[in-house]
């Protein structure tokens, strides 16, 4: 059993008008409200925060154990998250925007990273699986030796090796869309391998192994659910007639 950490701050583009997508509403539910509910039937995860406003969030305090108030930043909450449950050897963290979100691909990724012993698990679906399951979705993947993967909304972390990486992270979701600053943080080597095509998931594990002194593992998934995100009117739409047909 893991405990779990729901990222649900404010967001740079407002969906519906809701600053944190977990609010907004799905076929008359929240959308975080799908994501506690996977999280929950999976069978795994035993205690569940939410970092996000107070305000907004407090009508979940029957649902989950707390609410941390929204410290500003995702880095920022990610600590404050992270740190409720710093006795932990291991925490899961979710973002509240993957409604889609089942017990099985909860358990079966909490399963599969605790059996590897590591320090950090971070999902990867391959392409070939996000299309089968969800043909209309638009994701972003990125072409390895081993095929083109997307990267998934969750991952679990051994509390104590936070401060070691928490400001390669930031770095990381700040260069994102810059490949020459990005360079900087995981290494030109790196990035040409990647441009090439001959980057694989072992490099990639390797050069974070090398940059934090962690032991990080890729854990490719079965389940595109963990990986679809809802950012865009479209991806709301989808997934409102995907739930409802599942529900009906």
């Amino acid at each position: 059993m893991v405990n779990c950490v729901i990222l649900a701050g404010k967001t740079e583009k407002m969906l519906r008008g809701k600053k944190s997508k977990g609010i907004v509403d799905i076929n008359g539910k929240p959308m975080v409200s799908y994501v506690i509910q996977a999280l929950k039937d999976s069978g795994v995860v035993d205690r569940i925060v939410l970092v996000g406003d107070k305000t907004v969030y407090s009508s979940l305090n029957s649902k989950i154990e707390n609410v941390i108030n929204d410290k500003g930043s995702m880095i920022d909450n990610v600590k404050a998250g992270v740190n409720y449950f710093k006795d932990d050897p291991y925490v899961l963290i979710t973002t509240c925007d993957i409604p889609l979100l089942t017990g099985t691909a909860v358990r079966e990724f909490v399963i599969e990273s605790l059996k590897s012993e590591v320090d950090l698990c971070y999902p990867v679906i391959k392409k070939k699986v996000c299309k089968e399951k969800y043909p209309n979705a638009k994701r972003t993947y990125v072409k390895l030796k081993e095929g083109h993967f997307t990267g998934g909304n969750m991952m679990i972390i051994n509390p104590l090796i936070l401060d070691k990486c928490i400001e390669i992270a930031e770095e990381i979701i700040q260069f994102r869309k810059n490949p020459l600053k990005m360079s900087k943080v995981l290494g030109l080597g790196l990035l040409i391998k990647l441009i090439t095509g001959r980057l694989s998931i072992g490099n990639v594990e390797k050069r974070v192994e090398n940059i934090l002194g962690l032991k990080p593992k890729a854990i490719i998934t079965q389940y595109a659910e963990i990986g679809n995100d809802v950012d865009k009117p479209e991806d709301l739409e989808m997934a409102k007639k995907y739930l409802k047909s599942i529900e009906n």
